[in-house]
């Protein structure tokens, strides 16, 4: 083949109008992610990016919204019995699976109700 698909670039998540303050209040502050520069050709748009280490993440404004409640971006943890404790301090629901053989993982939502999944292999 003459290409190579080489990793993901980042992922999308909606947003409805004017959540960028919640999302960085949850990303940011909850998550420990950092707010990405946008690009100025790109910031009319409104929404928001945020990285950590290799994972990007982009808040798109989607009018009318709708969350994606099965779709959903996948994040290896370290310490996920740490992150669990911490997302339930701050008051966040998260739903235990244990139907992934090798991986202790939960799900919960961020703000607009987008399905986050969270594991840990085992």
């Amino acid at each position: 083949m003459s290409f190579d698909l080489r990793k993901i670039d980042h992922v999308q998540l909606a947003g409805p109008k004017g959540c960028e303050d919640q999302a960085r209040k949850f990303f940011v502050d909850i998550l420990n992610f950092e707010e990405e520069e946008k690009p100025e050709t790109l910031k009319s748009r409104g929404g928001v990016w945020f990285k950590k280490g290799d994972i990007h993440i982009h808040i798109g404004i989607e009018d009318p919204f709708t969350p994606a409640k099965k779709a959903h971006p996948a994040f290896e943890v370290k310490n996920i019995e740490k992150l669990k404790s911490h997302l339930i301090e701050n008051e966040i629901k998260i739903i235990v699976d244990d139907k992934l053989p090798g991986a202790s993982r939960f799900y919960t939502s961020d703000p607009f109700g987008n399905r986050l999944e969270f594991l840990e292999w085992l």
